[in-house]
């Protein structure tokens, strides 16, 4: 009866050096140059466009700042009141790569912040991410070709271009609205933002406002703002005065 041979032993190669090691430095961590990114969702009715605009005024601290206006001038007839001045882009047709050439003009005009209402068009509306699917679609056969099935290369190009826009940005969004039963009286309310699933994730601080003109925070990295819950709220003063101080704060210094 043949025996195996005994097992072979090798050496581990000796783990090599990453030459590129180098390249990847850590250093102190700093909210320094920092720009706030906030969403505003709501129904019809419930305020988003004037408290965006307030906040966004807010956050320019008296500068002129730019909106990105998709809801047929809804914006410019705030113009001027308590003293905001803004410039406006009127848009029509909502391709997301359009939106970021705005954002590229508006960065290169040197707008400290922009206000987008609203970003639930560059979604579903004309030329938006669904209808570039669907036409997409429709050119290849019926089917939804690789990459393109939720319109996924269009919606983190424009967030890509939200995230590296140099200045502040605030986005309004519409919500899907329901109707539920209180007190056995129909009511509408709003439910997630007509936007991808999960695009508030892509912002520092997320709010949704209701008929009743109430804001309530759903989301934020600033500690100041976690939770809060604002009846009419005065944009500049209640958003973007804690905000800015939070973003303008530096880390305490660590004790050796």
């Amino acid at each position: 009866m043949s025996q195996l041979p005994p097992p072979v032993r090798t050496a581990r190669p000796a783990q090599q050096q990453d030459t590129n090691a180098g390249q990847f430095a850590f250093r102190p961590a700093s909210k320094a140059g920092r720009k706030a990114r906030l969403s505003i969702q709501g129904m019809s009715g419930s305020g988003k466009t004037w408290t965006g605009l307030s906040i966004a005024s807010g956050l320019s601290e008296g500068r002129k700042f730019a909106v990105i206006d998709t809801e047929k001038g809804a914006a410019s007839l705030y113009a001027g009141h308590r003293g905001i001045q803004f410039d406006s882009c009127p848009m029509d047709r909502y391709d997301p790569r359009d939106l970021i050439r705005v954002l590229d003009a508006a960065a290169q005009a040197g707008y400290p912040t922009v206000f987008v209402d609203s970003l639930s068009h560059f979604w579903k509306g004309t030329d938006g991410t669904l209808d570039q699917v669907e036409k997409a679609s429709s050119r290849y056969g019926g089917n939804k070709f690789a990459g393109w099935k939720d319109g996924t290369p269009l919606q983190n190009d424009m967030v890509a271009a939200i995230l590296a826009y140099p200045g502040h940005v605030v986005a309004s969004m519409r919500s899907y609205t329901e109707w539920v039963l209180e007190g056995g009286k129909p009511q509408r309310v709003g439910t997630r933002p007509e936007q991808r699933k999960g695009i508030e994730y892509e912002f520092d601080v997320a709010v949704a406002m209701d008929l009743d003109n109430q804001l309530e925070v759903l989301k934020s990295r600033c500690p100041d703002l976690h939770r809060k819950v604002i009846q009419r709220p005065n944009g500049a003063r209640d958003i973007a005065a804690p905000l800015l101080a939070w973003l303008n704060t530096s880390p305490e210094p660590t004790q050796q």
